[in-house]
């Protein structure tokens, strides 16, 4: 390329990015126009108009994960970094989401978000389509010389520049990517096939490291890092195994709900056990045929001088037995209805072992077998008289349950995508191994043009969603909202690491489909990530709330 090149693509993609964001803002006004004719979005047209307001979030989360793919690429312009390789996958993914925005995008396997079907006007659409930057972008002989250029890179272990400005985060990386080769990935398959429990002494070694306490604050015994070392630590870690990079993410949840709403007593008590690893705890939030309406919790907790006692039943309670802490969410107002009447409690319990997972009085479960997302195990928990101290209401306060786990929400969202972008980095990887290894017709197959074309296209929309997260998590840290950030970087991560997986598999034809085949394992836990932490389905509905109450 010639040296002026980099700031020539520079230009196309600002104008490319300038021609989304117009056709992104005449979408949402035609999207307003149908749920919020009085300027305030109505529940019941939301649901009316459910796909064209889902389809204005997967718009608006390409807008988004395209403005932070261009600052990417112009830090590291700024710092001489912008190489050929990070040229090659700015301009692939300029070129591929600019065309989904004016064609489709592809919000599941069977729908399509096209903005004709979300009553983006003609003209809006006919001037992006038009536009030359496009057009320049996606030029044939271009897409396919940056098709192979990636793709190479790629099978040399080149994944492109991070641009993270940080010395210290790059170690962290570096150190915990080390770790997950040595100590975790050769056993992730073994742990897979048996179902068996991340064994202790693997357990012992992330607390040692910090894992357990990387956003306690120091006066908690705590490292006290932000939510991009927590996103750092989290890809490293899932990209090794799922269920160990999800070791964490209780820890997280509990940690936040005591910093931001326990009482000093519950902050001194819990958060320097949970930062080093001595409190194990696990999230018990979700209800059978609840979901993700949590405004009809039912299980409650009666209180009884200084006890409360918990009726009810749980599901879908991840590392549930092994653990020391549950968050517990219940209703203690039986009067309230909705949110109103939800309070948390910090519930102490006894570690469960193999033979009696449960071993308290008034608890007790079942074991729910799943197809991945394993080492933790996942249960069903019912409560029949289980006592928990007074004192161990969050906050001292009742009625604050709601508010106090909407506050971990962004966190936990982040996360998850940090989580699915390791899932997505293993994908890759391995399907990079098996398409270099793999020999047919005389060759490696990588030299195929839609094999290798899978690979770059895999390398690419893995870095777009890792700068849309670690952009999520820039936010968090700087004390600024983030609800619609963390969700579009949930959103996206989670398709990501799903459609790396399968393709991956693709990549591997029939061995693929094998039970001791590792993509046959990632396949199974990327399948998870857009469903928990809020449905793929429920997270575009947040996106699309809060994109049109940001309308004036």
């Amino acid at each position: 390329m010639s040296e002026t090149a980099p700031a020539a693509l520079l230009d196309l993609c600002r104008a490319g990015l300038a021609a989304a964001e117009r056709l992104h803002q005449a979408t949402r006004r035609a999207v307003a126009t149908l749920v919020a004719p009085d300027g305030k979005a109505s529940p019941g047209l939301l649901e009316a108009h459910q796909f064209a307001a889902h389809g204005l979030s997967w718009q608006a989360t390409y807008v988004e994960a395209l403005r932070q793919a261009l600052r990417w690429a112009e830090r590291l312009e700024d710092a001489a970094q912008f190489g050929a390789v990070e040229q090659a996958m700015l301009r692939l993914g300029f070129a591929e989401y600019l065309g989904q925005l004016g064609g489709g995008i592809a919000m599941s396997q069977t729908e399509t978000a096209r903005p004709e079907e979300m009553g983006t006007p003609r003209d809006d659409i006919a001037r992006f389509r038009a536009e030359p930057a496009l057009h320049a972008l996606a030029g044939r002989a271009a897409q396919e010389a940056a098709r192979k250029l990636v793709a190479v890179a790629a099978a040399e272990g080149r994944f492109g520049a991070l641009a993270m400005d940080d010395d210290m985060l790059e170690a962290m990386r570096e150190q915990f990517l080390r770790f997950g080769a040595a100590e975790i990935a050769p056993y992730a398959q073994d742990w897979h096939r048996a179902d068996a429990l991340i064994p202790l002494p693997l357990i012992g070694k992330l607390a040692a490291m910090g894992v357990f306490g990387l956003t306690v604050p120091e006066e908690y015994d705590g490292l006290g890092l932000g939510k991009t070392a927590m996103c750092v630590v989290s890809e490293a870690l899932s990209g090794a195994y799922l269920g160990v990079g999800s070791l964490g993410t209780r820890s997280e949840i509990a940690a936040e709900l005591i910093r931001i709403g326990g009482t000093p007593e519950q902050r001194r008590r819990w958060l320097p056990r949970i930062a080093s690893g001595a409190v194990l705890p696990t999230a018990v939030f979700t209800e059978p045929n609840v979901g993700s309406d949590l405004g009809s919790l039912r299980t409650r907790a009666e209180r009884h001088g200084d006890t409360y006692r918990v009726f009810g039943a749980k599901t879908w309670i991840t590392h549930g037995s092994r653990t020391d802490l549950m968050t517990l969410l219940v209703r203690t107002d039986p009067r309230e209805a909705g949110y109103r009447g939800l309070s948390m409690l910090l519930a102490e319990k006894p570690r469960g072992t193999e033979t009696d997972p449960f071993p308290a009085p008034g608890m007790s479960g079942t074991e729910i077998r799943v197809l991945g997302y394993r080492g933790m195990k996942e249960y069903e928990i019912a409560f029949d008289g289980f006592e928990v101290p007074a004192s161990s209401l969050l906050g001292g306060v009742e009625g604050a349950g709601f508010k106090h786990l909407m506050e971990t929400f962004e966190s936990a969202r982040i996360q998850t995508a940090a989580r699915a972008l390791g899932v997505a980095q293993n994908a890759l990887e391995l399907g990079l191994a098996y398409a270099r290894d793999r020999q047919q017709f005389g060759k490696s197959i990588q030299h195929f043009p839609r094999v290798h074309a899978k690979l770059a296209w895999m390398a690419t929309e893995t870095m777009l969603v890792r700068q849309l997260t670690y952009f999520a998590a820039r936010q968090k840290d700087a004390g600024q909202r983030c609800d619609i950030e963390a969700g579009m970087a949930k959103l996206l991560a989670a398709r990501v690491a799903f459609a790396n997986a399968d393709s991956a598999l693709q990549i591997h034809g029939g061995n693929g489909y094998a039970v001791e085949t590792p993509i046959s394992r990632v396949l199974c836990d990327a399948r998870i990530l857009s469903i928990f932490e809020g449905a793929a389905e429920i997270q575009a509905q947040v996106i699309a709330r809060g994109l049109l109450g940001r309308l004036n």
